[in-house]
């Protein structure tokens, strides 16, 4: 199965910068429709909205951590409930990949990363491309 470039993808973070730079590397890797939202409500409101293949999503935000929007997600029931959710994290904590395991993450990253690692993370939850 290969994965479908056009598909959509979030990127959520509360740091213009890392949206920027994620946004970059996933253009680089290949992929086209590329959303982003500053926080866990924002991405929330986009996700009623519109289907994604992929969710990529900083741990560390305020109101609402990463790990809050997983949850909530996984909770909805809806398209969107079952979506690859990638965590972004600064840390990596042994007790932050469990409560992020248990919530339902497919995969995390730790900064700093490169296209090379995003592409590899990528790979492991939706397939080779």
């Amino acid at each position: 199965m290969s994965v479908d470039m056009d598909m959509n993808v979030l990127i959520v973070d509360d740091y213009k910068t890392m949206l920027r730079i994620i946004g970059n590397l996933l253009r680089q890797i290949g992929f086209r429709n590329i959303d982003e939202a500053t926080d866990g409500t924002m991405a929330l409101n986009s996700m009623k909205n519109k289907r994604y293949g992929l969710v990529i999503s900083d741990w560390n935000m305020e109101p609402m951590t990463g790990l809050e929007l997983l949850k909530q997600v996984r909770a909805k029931g809806d398209d969107n409930a079952n979506v690859p959710f990638i965590m972004v994290t600064a840390e990596s904590k042994t007790e932050n990949v469990v409560a992020a395991k248990k919530a339902g993450v497919n995969n995390y990253i730790v900064k700093p990363f490169n296209a090379d690692t995003l592409k590899q993370k990528i790979t492991s939850v939706l397939g080779e491309f």
